[in-house]
């Protein structure tokens, strides 16, 4: 036999694939490409938002951001925006689980409403929204003679966060409970675990994550959320006056430093809350033996 037809070809090695195409760039190039990216799109407009407020004393920074008027604003933005996703990060598990768990007639006609507030203008749900619980709505006629008044109160301003924040819980939970193991929920059950241990002791772990992966995208945008809140809130001040709305109003007064220190307020407070959020994410993972 020749030296050829005996030489056996060699197997490739990992690692050797120095000439091998990729889809991507080299790595240099594309994390160049993503720095600039986020510095443009994120870090120069922060940067240029704290740089504004420089322009005030620290007296007329701290009058600025602690008037009345503001600290009432704070108040109802970052309470209804707490509650409502609070209630979100309840009824969104519901509702993603009945989605993924059940069938029933219309189901697909349900999983389509649950992305409506993405679809939809929040000026417009802001409008239906008053238009369905104002004294002489649909609602609103029959629970006004009750003493339940929901337009143009803090209440109304939740309900509104509420509906723009539940497709993000909805979302986040539901690809995670169609990935869910349900023999394990088998086994527990064959070991004689109840209903609770079960969601507690197997289920609630591998979701915990993305709930609170929706809970944070839940409260952040209903913080920053103005077109579906300014009509049904009624605006008024001390009472149902959102800080989004306040920093419109200074706005259009010229007063763009006034507005950017409550801009900058407001940044600095959400920064921080979903810091923690992100750190509870990692902790739960971290703790259920998940990758971080």
């Amino acid at each position: 036999m020749s030296a050829a037809a005996t030489a056996a070809p060699q197997p490739a090695v990992p690692g050797r694939r120095r000439g091998a195409k990729r889809v991507l760039p080299g790595f240099g190039l594309t994390l160049g490409y993503t720095v600039f990216y986020l510095s443009i799109i994120v870090l120069v407009p922060l940067s240029a938002l704290v740089l504004r407020s420089f322009s005030l004393t620290g007296e007329q920074f701290w009058a600025a951001v602690t008037s009345p008027r503001v600290l009432a604003s704070y108040r109802l933005t970052f309470g209804a925006s707490l509650l409502a996703a609070l209630v979100n990060l309840v009824f969104g598990l519901l509702l993603a689980w009945v989605l993924v768990r059940y069938k029933f007639p219309g189901k697909k006609i349900v999983d389509a409403l649950v992305d409506l507030p993405f679809a939809l203008p929040t000026a417009v749900a802001g409008i239906s929204l008053t238009a369905i619980l104002a004294g002489n709505g649909w609602i609103g006629q029959y629970l006004e003679p009750m003493g339940i008044k929901l337009a143009f109160t803090p209440a109304g301003v939740v309900i509104a966060l509420i509906f723009i924040g539940l497709p993000f819980v909805v979302r986040t939970v539901q690809p995670v409970l169609e990935d869910t193991e349900k023999e394990l929920e088998e086994a527990a059950t064959s070991l004689g675990a109840t209903r609770l241990q079960t969601f507690t002791k197997v289920i609630f772990p591998a979701i915990a994550p993305a709930l609170l992966t929706g809970f944070a995208m839940a409260f952040a945008r209903a913080i920053g959320e103005y077109g579906s809140v300014i009509f049904i809130a009624g605006n008024m001040p001390m009472i149902s006056e959102i800080t989004p709305l306040i920093i419109i109003g200074k706005l259009e007064q010229y007063d763009y430093a006034g507005a950017t220190a409550v801009a900058v307020v407001m940044l600095v407070i959400s920064f921080a809350l979903l810091l923690v959020i992100n750190g509870l994410q990692s902790w739960q993972r971290k703790r259920a033996g998940m990758p971080t």
